[in-house]
């Protein structure tokens, strides 16, 4: 069509074709993929109400009259050229049989799974909030069996028809192999990606900087080393020079909450050394080193762990250990903790060892160091799902590791019981129920509904109530704030009321014991008057209830502290309730549990 002055009037809908396609084209891995456009008039392909269809010889469809906004444009052809790329509409000799509406409903609910992460212009049709999950037979088959859901049969790109169609062979046609071609380029385009956001491509000129014997190191354990390879690909790397001089940083430091490693770039090391280094820091962050260390010294404790790690990567053969690095065969198969209560032993020599970070420093840093950049939110479960994957790979690919790593690895599949659960626990063990016993000098509640059947009742004898009782030394010195008391007391109440406990015997102690006598578990909480607030003194409070003659002698006690009190002697089951990070300074004999 031609305007007034003869020149051809320009066409809407073409140009926002042609806006789509070059949307389209800028990304390198649909780039890739070029197939035959038909937009003609004439084509007897596209069904009336459609967008597009792709046929097995590598054509797509497209309806020339249909008016569209260029993002529209180019997330149809994303969908269409997805089933070339995806196998869906493969070329073959022999009679061909269209998919059915669940096999093609099935292909285009991947398709569009995989736009939903892999983001190319705007749907231009409704599209379900939820994908739903399972490859393309998985689908199929249970919506064969359970009908197709609302909205599948028509969120391809023909409207209610296919948008699949397998054309006869030609001798003459010259097939494609479309789905490698678009893998080659799918991988092309991730890998450019992450070389862009790891630093290692400059933005501004898409050349690739020199690469850095760390980053080698760092890539190995991606690409080669399936029990850390995905830490270390969720890790940055920060290789500074001044940031390692004012952070007194030797070789290498890591802070697992930033999930970053600082490095001294100015130190030469081998590639196979650098491995060495870097399966260090990996491994105390993923097994979270600084999170177990409690009470403990810190640097003894980093030593005791270094110790460790250091003795697993030799026996797993990871890299070279350079010189000066902390290694004791005596201390093989132990645990950190185990560790550190040998070397713990000889504290003065073992403080003149040193870590990566130096000389009595530690390389496990308790904050990160500023310098711009962010941190990951969820840390444990990162660490935990990182290792956790990696070591199924491991295993099936590489064969076995350390025995005492192998159990730690299980140990993180499976976190910690919370302390208020741990403490329900410890109730069941040590705080017996009271059990109620028959008896006929009171009838049931039932024995109305059948007078001519005598029933015997229930009833809880004294001394079974007297028996299920536990007694509560609880710090009450100044030291000890009133939102740790109120939640510990609340804790133990409401495990107390769950058991049927009639009476827990409380004992408040400062400077002295004051003796609250027995309490029902809804008063513990809310009815305790604090005295004292002065020092702390705990034993005396201990020595009261294990000399009461009206305390039973297998009634277990609970100590509720902050820790800064002094060394306990407790003869009978006992148990510690303590904030989370205070320590005890004794070695406990009891269960500790820390609340927070």
């Amino acid at each position: 069509m031609k305007a007034s002055d003869g020149r051809p009037r320009p066409d809407p809908a073409a140009e926002a074709f042609a806006a789509g396609l070059a949307m389209l084209r800028l990304n390198s891995a649909f780039a890739a993929l070029r197939p035959a456009i038909c937009r003609s008039e004439d084509c007897a392909v596209l069904p009336a109400g459609g967008w597009a269809v792709v046929d097995s010889g590598g054509t797509v469809h497209v309806d020339p009259r249909r008016r569209a906004e260029p993002a529209e444009w180019a997330w149809v052809l994303a969908h269409t050229l997805l089933h070339l790329g995806f196998g869906h509409v493969p070329a073959a000799k022999g009679t061909r049989v269209q998919p059915d509406a669940y096999e093609a409903a099935a292909r285009c609910a991947v398709v569009n799974r995989f736009l939903a992460t892999f983001p190319m212009g705007r749907a231009p049709v409704p599209l379900p909030p939820v994908h739903p999950g399972g490859d393309e037979e998985e689908l199929a088959a249970r919506w064969r069996r359970d009908g197709l859901p609302p909205g599948a049969a028509d969120a391809g790109t023909a409207g209610r028809g296919r948008d699949q169609l397998l054309v006869p062979w030609r001798e003459s046609d010259d097939p494609r192999d479309w789905s490698t071609a678009f893998a080659a380029a799918l991988t092309r385009t991730m890998s450019a990606a992450m070389d862009l956001a790891g630093g290692r491509i400059d933005a501004s000129t898409g050349e690739r900087f020199p690469e850095r014997p760390w980053h080698r190191a760092l890539n190995w354990f991606v690409s080669s080393y399936p029990l850390l390879g995905g830490i270390a690909a969720g890790l940055t790397l920060v290789a500074d020079a001044e940031l390692a001089r004012t952070q007194g940083i030797a070789v290498a430091a890591v802070n697992a909450e930033a999930g970053e490693i600082y490095l001294n770039p100015l130190l030469r090391h081998t590639d196979e050394e650098w491995r060495f280094i870097l399966g260090h820091e990996m491994l105390h962050a993923a097994l979270r080193h600084g999170e177990r260390r409690g009470a403990r010294d810190p640097y003894l404790f980093n030593v005791a762990a270094d110790y460790v790690v250091n003795g697993w990567l030799l026996e797993m053969g990871v890299g070279d250990m350079p010189q000066g690095l902390l290694h004791d065969p005596l201390l093989h198969g132990l645990s950190v903790e185990e560790a550190y209560d040998t070397i713990v032993r000889d504290a003065r020599r073992t403080r003149r060892l040193a870590t990566l970070a130096g000389k009595n420093r530690p390389d496990l840093l308790d904050a990160p160091v500023p310098h711009g950049r962010g941190g990951y939110v969820d840390l444990d479960d990162f660490y935990r799902r990182g290792l956790q994957q990696g070591f199924e790979l491991h295993r099936r690919e590489r064969g076995l590791l350390p025995a005492g790593l192998v159990e730690e690895i299980r140990a993180l599949a499976h976190p910690p019981l919370p302390w208020d659960a741990r403490l329900a626990r410890w109730f069941d063990e040590f705080v017996p129920a009271p059990q109620p016993a028959r008896t006929w000098s009171r009838p049931a509640r039932r024995q109305s509904a059948s007078p001519d059947i005598p029933r015997a009742g229930r009833h809880h004898p004294h001394q079974e109530l007297a028996r299920c009782t536990f007694g509560v030394v609880l710090d009450t010195s100044a030291s000890m704030d009133r939102t740790t008391l109120g939640k510990a007391l609340g804790a133990i109440a409401s495990y107390a009321a769950a058991r049927d406990v009639p009476a827990a015997r409380l004992v408040s102690c400062d400077a002295a014991p004051h003796d609250a006598g027995y309490l029902p578990p809804t008063e513990i909480a809310g009815r305790v008057r604090l005295r004292g607030r002065g020092g702390t003194v705990l034993q005396p409070g201990i020595d009261l209830l294990e000399r009461a003659e009206d305390f039973p002698p297998g009634a277990p006690v609970l100590v509720i502290t902050d820790g800064e009190c002094d060394v306990l002697r407790v003869r009978r089951e006992h148990a510690y309730l303590i904030p989370r990070g205070a320590g005890l300074p004794f070695t406990p004999r009891g269960p500790v549990f820390r609340f927070h």
